[in-house]
């Protein structure tokens, strides 16, 4: 693991309401290489308004995340997974697991 890889995990808070309508879509994350690719996937996801928590599982290549449909979709929660690779030295890849 380089030093320069390291990434610090964020912290989110849910409000009631947000807990009591979230709904679980699986996902494979392709792409992960160590722990802190998780945690940078997992904190593009949990930076998505509407998402309330999220695991990623970087041996597995696995993410289930708990987003609110009212707030995002799970279009974009695909997208956060991307996003996340976006620093030219990671590259991920997310399909919802049927």
């Amino acid at each position: 693991m380089e030093e320069q890889c390291h990434v610090e995990p964020i912290q989110k808070d849910a409000s009631v309401d947000d807990l009591s309508e979230a709904r679980i879509v699986g996902l494979t994350v392709r792409g992960m290489g160590c722990v802190n690719c998780a945690t940078r996937v997992r904190n593009s996801l949990l930076a998505l308004n509407g998402v309330v928590s999220a695991d990623v599982d970087w041996e597995r290549g696995l993410a289930l995340v708990d987003y609110v449909p009212a707030k995002t979709s799970v279009d974009a929660v695909l997208l956060a997974v991307a996003a996340a690779g976006n620093d030219g030295h990671h590259n991920y890849y997310a399909q919802v697991i049927p």
